[in-house]
């Protein structure tokens, strides 16, 4: 099975520009692709894997990544799948996400000579001349066909601003400046990026009389189409002072049975042929799948090592033992005359991301405390409570042990 067609066979395509072409480019190593990452903040997340994937797979069928960093596309703001406007970050915080995505990348991607490459947009975005720039490109667009656009549609309810208007003239500037420059005939990202990208190969098309080509991944979503990678309201990151390589792993093996499957087709590096004997499992074989997607995608990130601590951890908290739980300290300023509600030791262990959160739980008998059941949403702890720690669980598959310093 070629590349393309493995690619199928994992559910990862969602929409190209010409199958054919696109096939036969990647089938045959001839690809010169980008992905962009603009840094929103200072590590990648669950949700980036994906394209970091993709991008691994492609590179091992010969083709040449290059992993565009938004420096210059950060300071505008990407609208696709936002109600709301980004956060405006500074140069220097920029700049210091840009390093943090870089190490992570490495972990994923080869960036060995000729192998594959990592550009920063700022190189050529922060230089440009607003005049010029509207003199080149501007006539390449139609506002009315922007406009339609569905990365514009959801903004325009609350009120789209003329900053992230441009994003899409940005986007596509950097598939015109890629494919000059670069070679790069090709550019793939998530399917809420289509209309992006088909600016980025109207472009190159308007301008150079050439054409370039554009596929879009599947997003991944859980069986009732909610994004995934996401726990108690926040993301889960791949820097392991963010998210722990534990709660990592407890994320995966914690999905949903009717999405265990296709997150280890779309995401592993297992065989397709084993993945296909799996899905006739059913019952306990399914949580033996879901411990293989989450020792999977954790060594990936973290290494073979923590990966087997992550497991080992997992199962001895199943079976009852709290040793090797992970841990949150509070500290004595943490307590208000001397103790502590269940409420807040909920949200201090980000167990759930709101006081209002931690209250439904504890009212719909979810919150347990070494192993008794909470009711009482009054419950406090004193210090001399946490001295040698409690072990916190929010449903059956959510818990941490609470110390204090």
């Amino acid at each position: 099975m070629k590349i393309y067609e493995e690619l199928v066979a994992r559910g990862l395509i969602a929409q190209v520009t010409n199958e054919e072409e696109i096939r036969n480019m990647i089938n045959e190593g001839k690809a010169t692709f980008y992905i962009g990452f603009d840094c929103t903040a200072d590590s990648l997340t669950a949700g980036h894997f994906m394209a970091l994937t993709l991008m691994k797979r492609l590179q091992m069928a010969g083709n040449k990544p290059i992993a565009l960093i938004g420096g210059g596309t950060t300071m505008i703001g990407d609208p696709s799948g936002r109600t709301d406007m980004r956060k405006m970050l500074t140069i220097e915080d920029i700049n210091h996400n840009a390093e943090c995505f870089k190490r992570q990348m490495e972990r994923f991607i080869d960036f060995g000579e000729g192998k594959a490459t990592m550009i920063n947009n700022a190189e050529w975005l922060l230089d440009l001349n607003y005049v010029e720039l509207l003199r080149e490109v501007g006539a390449c667009f139609s506002v009315n066909r922007m406009l339609s656009a569905e990365c514009y549609k959801q903004r325009m309810e609350k009120g789209l601003s003329f900053l992230e208007f441009n994003y899409m003239i940005m986007q596509s500037y950097d598939f015109y400046h890629l494919f000059k420059n670069y070679n790069c005939n090709m550019q793939f990202g998530g399917d809420d990026q289509w209309s992006n990208m088909l600016g980025g190969t109207e472009l190159i098309r308007r301008k150079l009389g050439k054409d370039a080509h554009a596929m879009t991944i599947t997003l991944l979503t859980d069986s009732q189409g909610k994004k995934m990678g996401k726990t108690a309201g926040n993301a889960v990151w791949l820097d392991p002072n963010k998210t722990s390589p534990f709660e990592f792993y407890q994320y995966w093996r914690n999905v949903g049975d009717a999405d265990v499957l296709k997150c280890i087709r779309m995401l592993t590096f297992l065989p397709i042929e084993q993945i296909n004997e799996m899905d006739t499992w059913e019952g306990a074989q399914l949580n033996r799948a879901k411990e293989i997607l989450a020792y999977e995608l954790t060594e990936m990130v973290h290494g073979k090592d923590e990966a087997e601590k992550a497991q080992a951890m997992a199962r001895s908290l199943f079976t009852g033992g709290a040793d090797n739980a992970p841990t949150v300290e509070l500290a004595e300023s943490d307590l208000q005359d001397g103790a502590i509600d269940i409420l807040s030791v909920l949200v201090k262990a980000e167990l759930v991301p709101s006081r209002s959160e931690a209250r439904r739980a504890v009212e719909q008998g979810g919150v347990t405390v070494n192993d008794e059941k909470i009711t009482n949403l009054r419950h406090s702890f004193t210090a001399a409570d946490l001295k040698d720690g409690i072990l916190v669980r929010r449903g059956k598959k959510n818990f941490k042990k609470v110390v204090i310093k």
